[in-house]
């Protein structure tokens, strides 16, 4: 890849669904995603906020080909997905990997864990039986877990040692890019901590970038180099992070961060204060149309 390059390069991203009538109505399209443009670099994270319904999961499916593109482009390495046909080859599976907000609802609850790595790699021809439950205890080793937790159900899992699976399942794979849709979100706010700590280092480990969605605007200073704010399927703003939180420009964003709880005591108080003034301006724009 060129260094100039950009790993991930979406340009000008839109997404319409067909929407089913009411009866005796025709079936109307939905644009669900209009006019969405960023870049990921290698080894970059990129944190895209919003509110539910604001576009963030859709955008994440299109790149991962699960959603599909209805105009403009999306780029890996400087070539348009699109090219790659109606069926996803194993190659782009293998360089772009998902972690999701519910991990168990992808693992069989019938199978021991280390199995979703066994046959995922298997699924990719990538080394024999006892290759692959090597490389597999080796991704488990990497997030956290041990050797023993390969023989256990998920049922027998936290949610936390489950998220780590997911993790180990994406990137036992070598992937360049993962996108994590909401992939904390489930998680109470001490296991959160440590999937992000987890995240952050296996990002400085191996390089890997992330696309990370999410409407935790704390979740984003934390882990993200810049970010992107969807309103209604259209990016109102994007930036480096701390200037985008700290500095927001659209009033969208203003909002996003007055409604966000903070941990941080300044916080707390910056946020009251905005929302104070926010009540008196309009208190004051109601008395003077009363007048």
């Amino acid at each position: 890849m060129n260094d100039s390059q950009p790993l991930l390069d979406v340009r000008d991203l839109r997404v319409d669904y067909d929407v089913a009538g009411a009866a005796g109505w025709r079936r109307r399209t939905l644009t669900v995603v209009q006019g969405v443009s960023f870049t990921i670099a290698a080894g970059e994270t990129y944190g895209l906020v919003g509110e539910s319904g604001s576009g963030k999961s859709t955008t994440g499916r299109a790149i991962l080909r699960l959603a599909d593109v209805s105009g403009g482009q999306v780029l890996v390495d400087g070539r348009d997905v699109a090219a790659l046909g109606r069926r996803t080859p194993l190659s782009y599976r293998r360089d772009v990997q998902a972690v999701y907000q519910d991990p168990a609802a992808s693992l069989n609850p019938r199978h021991r864990v280390g199995r979703a790595l066994t046959e995922t790699l298997a699924r990719h021809g990538l080394g024999d039986r006892d290759e692959r439950r090597r490389r597999a205890a080796e991704a488990f080793e990497q997030v956290g877990l041990t050797t023993g937790h390969l023989a256990r159900y998920p049922s027998q899992l936290s949610g936390g040692q489950l998220q780590r699976v997911a993790i180990a399942r994406a990137l036992v794979l070598g992937p360049r890019l993962v996108v994590c849709d909401e992939a904390v979100s489930a998680l109470d706010l001490s296991t959160q901590a440590q999937i992000l700590t987890l995240l952050t280092d296996l990002q400085a480990a191996s390089g890997v970038s992330y696309l990370f969605i999410t409407h935790d605007l704390g979740v984003v200073r934390h882990v993200a180099h810049r970010v992107g704010v969807l309103r209604g399927g259209e990016l109102v703003e994007q930036g480096e992070t701390r200037q985008v939180l700290d500095r927001p420009r659209h009033e969208y964003t203003r909002a996003l961060l007055a409604a966000s709880p903070s941990s941080h005591p300044d916080g707390r108080e910056e946020r009251r204060a905005e929302r104070a003034a926010r009540r008196a301006a309009a208190a004051q724009d109601l008395s003077q149309e009363a007048a």
